[in-house]
């Protein structure tokens, strides 16, 4: 999906923004020291045995304040705020001219202009059933090749005149909504994200900002 160039209006009505769409939030573990880089100096992070909590957060928002764009959100680590703690975006890429303005300006956010593109394509997996597992202890293997329908996307950031490619995700397949597989889909889950953000060239004080989620999970085809 090529950066949408069209402004709309709807962060002028003030907060709270309401996002609707899809999203994958995916944790990972990473190095302290790595994730110290983008955090600042005065700020302390929640860390064990030399690794913080960090992750990546991939959403497409069919209904925004700023219209329909996609967001990479990446987060360095965890930092706490006692009693608790809060996240710190080492890098958020967006596909909106107005997202991106609005996350650099109002919420402190490192926000930059970026290219999602996206395509469907068909992995080879081996695969074998438990009846065969004999089979292939005495080294006749009757593991068998099947196609699985993934989703890959390519985050291109924009500088100037030219595309730098940042990151290749690949997805497992969604299991669209439907009748016959609704009761597959998770419960409904409310959750707080508290986080910080700021000191950037664009808003150089540190602000504290908490996103309220609803959602309910969906099946995939791994």
């Amino acid at each position: 999906m090529e950066a949408a160039e069209r402004p709309s209006s709807g962060y002028t009505l003030g907060p709270p923004w309401l996002f609707k769409g899809s999203a994958l939030y995916q944790l990972h573990l990473v190095k302290a020291e790595t994730a110290r880089a983008f955090i600042p100096k005065e700020l302390r992070l929640v860390e064990a045995f030399g690794y913080t909590l960090g992750g990546l957060f991939l959403a497409h928002y069919d209904d925004s304040p700023a219209g329909r764009f996609d967001e990479l959100v990446v987060i360095a680590g965890i930092v706490w705020n006692p009693p608790t703690s809060c996240a710190w975006a080492a890098r958020v890429l967006v596909n909106s001219y107005e997202a991106c303005g609005h996350g650099r300006k109002e919420i402190g956010l490192p926000s930059h202009v970026a290219v999602f593109s996206k395509r469907k394509m068909e992995i080879m997996e081996k695969s074998s059933s438990r009846q065969s597992s004999f089979l292939n202890m005495i080294g006749m293997s009757s593991a068998y090749c099947k196609s699985k329908e993934h989703g890959e996307i390519q985050v291109s950031e924009i500088k100037g005149s030219s595309q730098m490619s940042i990151c290749n995700i690949n997805l497992p397949f969604v299991v669209p909504k439907s009748k016959t597989n609704e009761k597959c889909m998770g419960p409904m889950i409310r959750m707080s994200l508290p986080s910080f953000s700021g000191q950037t060239e664009h808003n150089p004080q540190l602000l504290k900002y908490s996103c309220q989620i609803e959602c309910r999970s969906a099946l995939t085809v791994i």
